[in-house]
């Protein structure tokens, strides 16, 4: 894969992959921020900012924002992270000048119109609600805020719906100021282009946009900790996690592969010796998340309160085993080739191409040779696993659970089951 960089007077950078032989091309704008970047009294505004450029520009109404793209048969939206906010479309080849157009003029000049901004606070409070009332997905804000205490990577990417109602186009203008900026921005293409032709159509929208961030991260460090809420649901949701490592770590490859050899896939440990062999969940996986200076690896399971207390012995004598050399030849390589596969596989489709080379830019400044990836990975040894793994379960416990519960294991029971 042929990855083409080219970098505006203004640090903003244009990355593209051409792919003549096909009809569309995918397209998108990176920018680096997110709530872990935002400061405790603008939380949520991320995702407000990603909302609001939709409902008007200095060029069109939100309803020509839509009929522009969609007129023509393209796709756009747009979502926010803790430390990406990302707008994209996917359009015909002949209409890529007219998507730029379009994503470039909601970064460049939103209106942030008060009767709009009016409407668009009660649509965020109704969606903030709706992840409140689903229990499978306010889990993981309490396992982030846990894990993350008092800091902005532990706050909720929606914020508070208080927060919400106090932002004003003064505020959104000024966080735009301060994060997007041209060396905190990628824009990428993939599909039927040429290189040279898209940097122009970026340039003349995007070139006179301001170079330098004016923000600082807010510090990213692991606490770990304890979190039960109550609540009257039929399926108890229950998440425990330790300290894993950062976007930068040389360990990266090793701690994806030691979460798909615990829980990333139905062949793998946990899915087969909890659901499985026990029947004691529905659903259970591991993950790890990486960050700019943390990481956080999760083990999840949605099961009935009353087998939490079955369930945690089991997990946690499937962590002992993976800290005590229990990883197979056979184990690990059919891992290393799950794990190569997902990433060839993603690389076919445009749109996820698209965002692996603007990711790779955000987080590395550079891109990632394919070769590259499959030899780390193909490196991995089994002593690597065992150190990883010593290094992530060696650290503090984080424990949430939320559900109907009661007679379930405390936090000290879980740290005792662990050693």
């Amino acid at each position: 894969m042929q990855v083409n960089l080219t970098t505006l007077k203004n640090g903003l950078r244009v990355a593209t992959v051409e792919r003549p032989q096909t009809e569309t091309v995918s397209l998108g704008i990176w920018v680096n921020t997110g709530s872990a970047y935002e400061a405790e009294n603008i939380n949520g505004i991320s995702h407000f900012v990603e909302h609001m450029v939709f409902k008007g520009t200095a060029k069109r109404t939100a309803l020509q924002i839509s009929e522009d793209i969609e007129n023509v048969g393209g796709q756009t939206n747009a979502y926010t992270s803790r430390e990406f906010t990302v707008f994209y479309a996917k359009m015909l080849k002949n209409d890529i000048e007219l998507a730029i157009d379009v994503l470039a003029d909601l970064v460049m000049a939103p209106t942030f119109d008060a009767e709009e901004m009016a409407k668009e606070k009660e649509v965020v409070v109704q969606e903030i609600k709706q992840t409140n009332d689903d229990p499978s997905d306010i889990v993981y804000d309490y396992f982030q805020e846990t894990a993350f205490a008092n800091q902005a990577l532990g706050r909720s990417i929606l914020g508070p719906a208080e927060k919400v109602h106090s932002f004003n186009a003064e505020k959104l203008r000024e966080y735009m100021v301060n994060n997007y900026a041209g060396e905190n921005i990628v824009v990428s293409a993939v599909g039927n282009l040429k290189h040279s032709d898209f940097v122009k159509m970026v340039e003349k929208r995007m070139g006179s946009l301001h170079n330098k961030t004016n923000f600082v991260a807010d510090k990213q460090i692991y606490s770990g900790g304890f979190s039960a809420k109550q609540r009257d649901i039929e399926q108890a949701q229950l998440l425990i996690g330790f300290p894993s490592i950062d976007h930068h770590s040389k360990k990266y490859y090793q701690a994806t592969i030691l979460s798909t050899i615990l829980g990333g896939s139905m062949s793998s440990r946990l899915f087969q010796e909890i659901r499985e062999k026990r029947g004691l969940v529905y659903s259970v996986y591991s993950f790890t998340n990486a960050h700019l200076n943390s990481g956080l690896f999760g083990i999840y399971a949605g099961l009935d309160a009353e087998q939490i207390k079955n369930y945690i012995p089991v997990v946690t004598d499937e962590i002992k085993k993976i800290c005590n050399d229990f990883v197979s030849d056979k184990e690990l390589s059919r891992v290393k080739v799950q794990l190569k596969a997902s990433v060839l596989m993603a690389l076919e489709s445009s749109s996820s191409t698209a965002e692996v080379i603007a990711r790779q830019q955000l987080i590395h400044h550079r891109n990632l040779p394919i070769a590259e990836i499959v030899e780390r990975i193909d490196s991995v040894s089994k002593d690597d696993i065992l150190a990883i793994a010593q290094q992530i379960f060696g650290g503090k416990l984080t424990y949430t659970l939320l559900g109907n519960l009661n007679n379930y294991p405390d936090y000290e029971q879980v740290e005792k089951m662990l050693i």
